[in-house]
């Protein structure tokens, strides 16, 4: 019987492929039969992950990439279909956040620094925006593809602190589901978008706001976990079952969706 969710020979793309989620991401794809590639501003990071997956057998490339650089984003276009001879999956993994586009509890939104805050909304949204309306080109002249953005909680509903991000991140989610009607009207059924939304996942750039350098919870921590229904942070792992079906044609009439990975965050009140 074939298996649905195969992604055995799709040609997977991940911005922001040498991040914590997205390396995690990699290393799966690549487990199940998929060729990664790997772009990331972190050339070491990129080398070092693109060289452990190859030692293990796996297919899999870095190239350096600055998702709000047209310019490097083309070439690497040119660089992945001279390679592979195409791109089935886009991830736009690459997005983070600053000190400065966050309000502290001892700060007032009038404290926000609006070069932050346009840093910010660059990284996450332009940086979703440019590397789609390079790589779905791609996927418009092969009438098939699959792009996965990277939305979040905080674009559900607003989270205290983090305006610059919450922002960012629900302009993410509108335009997953804009260009999903997009792209199938003009372009056929076979361009699908989606959109995954975790909940709390420690990364490198929040772990300092929930946890403490021994390693208890922050107060944010404390009140994430109180509010969290399985009572505890997400391991990235618990992404991969999503990716898979939304990279795969187990989910080929499914597009424009935000799946919520957050346990049960979202739907918790008191």
């Amino acid at each position: 019987m074939e298996n649905l969710f195969s992604v055995e020979g799709k040609v997977v793309v991940i911005t922001g492929g040498g991040g914590i989620l997205g390396r995690g991401m990699a290393e799966h794809m690549c487990s199940q039969g998929a060729s990664v590639v790997i772009l990331d501003r972190s050339e070491e990071a990129g080398n070092k992950l693109a060289n452990e997956l190859i030692a293990k057998g796996y297919e899999a490339s870095y190239f350096y990439c600055d998702v709000l650089n047209n310019e490097v984003l083309e070439q690497n276009s040119k660089d992945i279909v001279a390679k592979y001879g195409r791109i089935d999956v886009l991830v736009n993994a690459a997005g983070g956040n600053m000190p400065g586009a966050t309000i502290g509890p001892d700060s007032t939104i009038f404290d926000l620094q609006m070069d932050a805050f346009r840093k910010v909304v660059d990284l996450n949204l332009f940086g979703t925006v440019m590397p789609t309306m390079v790589f779905a080109k791609v996927m418009v002249q092969q009438k098939k593809g699959s792009i996965i953005n990277i939305s979040s909680e905080s674009a559900l509903r607003p989270l205290t602190r983090v305006v610059g991000y919450g922002a960012s991140k629900a302009a993410v989610t509108n335009f997953t589901q804009y260009l999903a009607s997009e792209l199938a009207i003009k372009f056929g059924e076979g361009l699908r978008v989606n959109a995954m939304a975790p909940g709390f996942f420690l990364t490198e750039q929040n772990r300092t706001l929930m946890t403490n350098p021994d390693g208890s919870l922050t107060a944010r921590g404390q009140s994430i976990i109180a509010h969290t229904p399985f009572g505890r942070f997400g391991q990235p792992e618990e992404l991969f079952g999503t990716l898979q079906w939304l990279a795969s044609d187990a989910s080929k009439f499914v597009t424009g969706t935000v799946t919520v990975i957050d346990g049960g965050f979202d739907v918790f009140s008191i």
